[in-house]
């Protein structure tokens, strides 16, 4: 067999898991580790808190019995938001592992799974770089993507788990994707569908600034290294194309099984994003138009704390790396004459990189007013976002400087290798620090939620039935009285139901309410209802589609029929409305499944048992 590249000569020779620059390269990680392995929380920083309390809010599901969640009740000040429906939940399920089996603190589980991401991401892109540009070019590779300022700026200043997590998959994705493109096999392919999954189910967000650099990628390998240029095959238009096609059945099969196993959440994700306010997200101070990155910011050195603000004077740095930038570069020049085929592969991670920067600064500020190419850039929600390609585009083109053409072939720890590792962390060393403070909302619990809503005006997503989106709530009013009273824990609260509405006053003669069960997604109410005209009973809680009413046969009975859910019509919030039937009896008012969340579950499963049979053939095929 003609190997493309020497990566993957050194692939063949020694399993990544026995490779001891692997280890030490995860090992030189750790000092990226090291901020959050201190006393206390960075409480202040972008989107710390928010990650906690998304963990909180999953736990309170979970303790319902709710492993896969998507409302989140206490969001909106207790109105509910669905949350989990339209943000991808992996991270934090993982650090509901830890929290729910594990004992493990809110902040702790948080902390863990960004340490445990960072470790990730170094070992994701040393494999991808060592099964093309060798072991030493791996390591170099894993570190810069490691070190790059703005991976730290997600980590330390920006503190978003969720991004952060998404750098794992990145590399991952892409080693997986070249190997099943270059040696098709089960194993690939699975490797390619539950790498894609995993992004998917981490960050949509980043999954879809992600894909289109993924399809140039695999195009340019296809023309590469599947494009027969020799033999019988070389001859014929159709036979080349029929090569070409072939090889570009592994990869692609992986990924259309990648979306087939994260369908129970990308399928509802997208079907049911229009029944939420997305406006909030994309004006004042998120508009994008004020948060374009100036060039003078991707070298100065300034670093701090904040968050982007509009104009060149942020408070936070977009640096892009000294250190990194001028590997890169120098990667570029010295192997760019021995590379052979690999240099148009390298020429597509220069040109990317290129391209994500470009974009996210003011110089390609007029991209984003070209209708469709501007939606399709606007998805970052805000430029710089970008930068998480650019990362990934320098760190293989950094590994380049030991590439195994300029040193000779090289495979174990040396003086250069040593000289380039130091140099690497020492250039980003001054940024590996985050600000430990207290948290002003006081301890994780429901009081300390509405006052992080209410301080920050951040968590207070509506549905599209809210016309003025909620300052303040009854429940919120709770949960900060028992606070004020020193009750301990914060106990939820036992109804949602609004025995204070106005235009359905309960006078317990004509009309009576009242909550027989409740938890996160469901409340069982008792009702006697004697009155001639319509009455309703209304809930303190956003309407939403997956809520359904049931008239039941007696308490905690069975369904006797389904009841409307009638959005409120008066007011701002849009809460949901039940008419009630006459006389006495049950309703229960539940949060289940539509179609679109059915038809993603049975895809998702169906995948799963697919990709189980992939898996044990593999095993199985190897075996013999």
């Amino acid at each position: 067999m003609a190997w493309p590249n020497p990566g993957m000569q050194e692939s063949a020779a020694i399993p990544l898991w026995r490779d001891p620059l692997l280890w030490l390269t995860l090992g030189l990680s750790l000092f990226a580790v090291a901020p959050f392995l201190q006393p206390g929380y960075f409480w202040g920083a972008n989107d710390a808190r928010h990650h906690v309390y998304f963990l909180f809010e999953f736990d309170r599901l979970v303790q319902d019995g709710i492993w896969w969640p998507r409302w989140s009740p206490d969001f909106a000040f207790g109105y509910g938001y669905p949350f989990f429906n339209i943000y991808g939940p992996l991270s934090h399920f993982l650090a509901e592992l830890l929290h729910h089996f594990g004992g493990v603190g809110f902040v702790a589980a948080i902390k863990t799974v960004f340490g445990f991401s960072i470790v990730a991401s170094a070992a994701a892109m040393y494999a991808f770089v060592r099964s093309w540009s060798g072991r030493q070019s791996a390591v170099i590779a894993a570190l810069v993507y490691v070190y790059i300022p703005y991976h730290l700026l997600n980590l330390y200043v920006r503190a978003n788990l969720a991004e952060s997590m998404a750098l794992l998959w990145l590399p991952l994705i892409l080693w997986t994707a070249r190997e099943a493109a270059l040696r098709p096999s089960l194993g690939w392919m699975a490797g390619v569908a539950v790498a894609y999954a995993g992004l998917m189910l981490t960050s949509n967000l980043v999954f879809f600034l992600f894909t289109p650099f993924l399809g140039l990628y695999l195009f340019v390998l296809l023309c590469l290294y599947a494009w027969p240029r020799e033999g019988p095959d070389a001859r014929s238009l159709g036979r080349r194309l029929w090569a070409w096609v072939k090889r570009a059945l592994a990869p692609g099969f992986g990924l259309l099984l990648g979306l087939g196993l994260s369908a129970v959440f990308w399928i509802p994700m997208v079907l049911e994003r229009q029944y939420v306010r997305v406006d909030q997200w994309f004006d004042g101070r998120y508009d994008y138009r004020g948060h374009f990155v100036y060039f003078f910011q991707l070298f100065s050195p300034h670093w701090g704390f904040g968050a982007s603000q509009p104009g060149p004077n942020d408070p936070i740095g977009f640096q892009i790396g000294a250190a990194a930038l001028t590997l890169a570069v120098l990667g570029l020049i010295l192997a760019w004459a021995r590379l052979g085929k690999q240099r148009w592969e390298v020429a597509f991670f220069a040109a990317a990189g290129l391209a994500a920067l470009f974009v996210g600064m003011e110089w390609g500020k007029f991209l984003w007013e070209i209708p469709i190419l501007g939606t399709v850039l606007g998805i970052a929600q805000f430029p710089w976002r970008w930068f998480s390609l650019a990362a990934l585009a320098i760190s293989p083109l950094a590994g380049l400087v030991m590439h195994p053409a300029l040193t000779r072939g090289r495979r174990s720890l040396d003086m250069p290798l040593l000289t380039v590792i130091a140099l690497v962390i020492l250039s980003s060393y001054p940024l590996l620090g985050v600000q430990i403070s207290e948290p002003a909302e006081g301890p994780v619990s429901l009081a300390g939620l509405m006052r992080f809503q209410q301080s920050s005006d951040e968590m207070t997503g509506s549905t599209a039935w809210v016309k003025e989106i909620p300052r303040w709530s009854p429940m919120a009013d709770y949960y900060i009285s028992q606070a004020k009273a020193g009750e301990w824990p914060i106990k939820p609260v036992e109804t949602k139901v609004d025995y204070a509405n106005q235009q359905y006053p309960i006078d317990y003669e004509t009309l009576a309410i009242s909550s027989v069960a409740h938890n996160t997604v469901m409340e069982e109410i008792y009702f006697y209802n004697q009155r001639e005209t319509e009455q309703r009973v209304v809930f303190n809680q956003f309407y939403y589609p997956g809520w359904r009413a049931w008239l039941l046969d007696g308490e905690h009975g069975q369904p006797v029929r389904e009841l409307p859910i009638i959005p409120e019509e008066t007011g701002t919030l849009g809460r949901m409305t039940v008419p009630l039937p006459q006389g006495e009896g049950y309703i229960l008012l539940e949060y289940g499944d539509t179609g679109p969340r059915k038809a993603g579950r049975i895809l998702t499963f169906a995948s799963l048992i697919l990709l189980g049979t992939m898996i044990v053939a593999a095993f199985v095929w190897r075996r013999r």
